[in-house]
């Protein structure tokens, strides 16, 4: 056991999945530093595409119809509006490591693979101007590598965020979303997953469809389409947090349909646009809260959530995980519905 911690000390072994001494908490040692400049480089502008790994899919637009291309050897796609690669900075990797040891030092390899999808060809562009067709073409490459990756050998469940800004973790100022697999479910989808099918036991009623009924139309609900709702959690953990979920029980997000994928675009353009008006552009996390897709998985009423960084953490918080806010999501949503319809009407007249 002593040598193993050593050799991590000496950054000798990289991806590397580690649990708290009691609670299923976890953490993963890359091994590598990210740079303070790199949040100010665009590596993944057009023209730097040697600067990244090659790419395994180039969505281009030619002709009025989308062209799914990828790099070849010391030949990169140009005019591309979507481009997807492997992590240079993986949070894991395929890569073997039989690094394992047991409690109070419990540790246990970090497989699996890490994609970035960069949004936009344009730097300056943000979750919140990217157009809803730009955002429907981002999730139908996310909903695809969704899909190839759930064949994969060792894939557990499939990971989809996005960083927004320094202070929420994002690596550039380029708009980007990131695809990291595990061979384990996440804890915290894992308690969800828990509470979920107890509930459904106990009641007999998903408790996400509960949720949707009882905040449809509410006073935390920020905008609705024929598909889905966002509102205001009952006891969110930052201010102006949000959630987008399925109007109808939905399982699979790797299942919806062209339709709803445009309908759930229309609805991240319209609310991101919304929060960054309402709230100065913040800094935020976009994260997918998705069922495990492999047979015979418990499965969730799968949704997203988005937490913009207003202020910085307190002791009660990350001490003992109770959170503070200093606006209510009745508050937050009284003013974050405003401006998402403001920017819906001004959508639906390009559109």
């Amino acid at each position: 056991m002593k040598n193993v911690l050593t050799r991590f000390v000496r950054g000798t072994h990289m991806g590397v999945m580690r649990k708290d001494y009691v609670s299923e908490r976890y953490m993963i040692v890359t091994g590598k530093e990210a740079k303070e400049s790199d949040a100010k480089k665009s590596l993944y502008s057009p023209g730097n595409e040697s600067k990244t790994k090659p790419s395994v899919l180039s969505l281009v637009a030619k002709d009025g119809m989308l062209q799914r291309l990828q790099d070849s050897e010391d030949q990169y796609v140009k005019d591309w509006s979507i481009r997807v690669f492997e992590s240079s900075n993986p949070a894991v990797t395929t890569e073997q490591n039989n690094t394992y040891s047991d409690r109070p030092h419990y540790s246990e390899p970090a497989y699996g693979y890490h994609y970035i999808v960069v949004a936009s060809p344009n730097q300056k562009d943000t979750f919140s101007t990217i157009d809803v067709d730009q955002w429907s073409n981002i999730l139908m490459v996310v909903q695809d590598r969704l899909k190839w990756l759930y064949t994969k050998k060792g894939v557990t469940y499939v990971s989809i965020y996005a960083n927004w800004g320094e202070a929420a973790g994002a690596a550039t100022s380029h708009p980007h979303m990131n695809i990291v697999t595990f061979s384990t479910i996440p804890p915290v989808v894992d308690a969800e997953v828990d509470a979920s099918h107890r509930i459904l036991n106990e009641k007999g009623v998903c408790p996400m469809c509960q949720t949707v009924a009882a905040e449809l139309d509410g006073p935390r609900q920020v905008l609705q389409t024929k598909g889905f709702v966002a509102f205001c959690p009952w006891a969110p953990a930052y201010p102006y947090e949000f959630w987008i979920c399925p109007r109808k029980h939905n399982t699979f997000f790797s299942k919806i349909s062209q339709k709803e994928l445009t309908d759930l675009a229309l609805m991240l353009r319209t609310t991101l646009g919304g929060l960054a008006k309402t709230a100065k552009d913040p800094a935020f996390n976009l994260v997918f809260h998705l069922s495990p897709e492999r047979k015979n998985s418990r499965q969730i009423h799968w949704h997203i959530e988005v937490y913009p960084v207003t202020a910085p953490r307190s002791g009660l918080e990350r001490g003992y995980g109770i959170y503070l806010s200093s606006i209510s999501p009745e508050d937050a949503a009284g003013r974050l519905g405003p401006a998402c319809r403001k920017e819906l009407a001004g959508l639906v007249g390009i559109l």
